[in-house]
């Protein structure tokens, strides 16, 4: 009879401690794009286009057949034109300002907030004709950085190389997010002209491709919320921690019992 009684008891410590102890998790709540078929392809229908902004600092190199013609449209330092004799020149770029604008050698103030490269291209080709003949025109946005927060392995700002970049591809740069990560309700704060838009995409989903922030842009943040598993543990309090411990106690006493009798 004492034998089942501490049976009993056992049994019901055991339970408790489990409950307390452990949590559960669910696929549904971890696993990406969990609505995707085998062998199923999506279009990208976004077209997504880089944009310039303000605080956008941006290189643009003017090169023709004639040197000597589209040197003023070049600026350097360690000399005008980066002439020889002059030392290593290096490339000044150029920083978009409050309105939009950059100050460009000979031709003066250009406003190219809103514009993508291969439009500014084309604006400063038109304006060019007067001087240059078939310019060639390379143009690189040189602060492209994006910052991921929260639920994540490695937090940080991280800068990006060439024109674009998923969301994918910067939860990668942070290590992926850890598994107390809300994926389903990712925040992209985006900022244009001193706008601040947000969005949320569900990366549970295929539809995330679609979304408008499946491909951020410069400056863009990332905020990954915790999970009601992350919030649930540090919601505890000593009287949890606690509890916790006496569910401990009552269960080595109960082994010790059981293993005496």
């Amino acid at each position: 009879m004492l034998n089942t009684t501490l049976k009993m008891k056992f049994a019901l410590v055991l339970c408790a401690a489990t409950l307390l102890l452990s949590s559960c998790g669910s696929k549904k709540d971890v696993v990406y794009f969990q609505d995707i078929s085998d062998y199923e392809t999506l279009i990208d229908e976004t077209q997504f286009v880089p944009k310039f902004k303000v605080d956008d600092v941006v290189s643009i190199f003017i090169s023709t057949l004639n040197p000597e013609a589209s040197a003023p449209f070049n600026l350097f330092r360690g000399g005008s034109t980066g002439g020889i004799g002059s030392g290593v020149p290096q490339q000044v770029d150029y920083l978009v300002d409050q309105n939009g604008n950059i100050d460009f050698p000979v031709i003066g103030q250009i406003k190219i907030s809103g514009l993508s490269s291969d439009e500014l291209r084309e604006l400063l080709k038109g304006k060019l004709s007067d001087y240059l003949k078939d310019p060639i025109i390379n143009i690189r946005l040189q602060n492209f950085s994006i910052s991921i927060l929260g639920q994540v392995n490695r937090p940080g700002t991280y800068p990006v190389n060439g024109e674009q970049i998923t969301i994918l591809e910067a939860i990668g740069l942070a290590g992926d997010l850890d598994i107390k990560g809300m994926r389903e309700n990712v925040l992209v704060i985006r900022e244009f002209n001193g706008t601040f838009v947000h969005h949320r995409i569900n990366l549970t989903s295929k539809e995330a491709m679609k979304s408008p922030v499946f491909y951020l842009t410069q400056n863009d943040v990332v905020y990954v919320e915790p999970n009601k598993s992350a919030i649930t543990s540090s919601a505890l309090d000593n009287r949890a921690t606690i509890a916790i411990s006496i569910a401990s106690v009552l269960l080595t006493s109960t082994v010790l019992l059981l293993t005496r009798n």
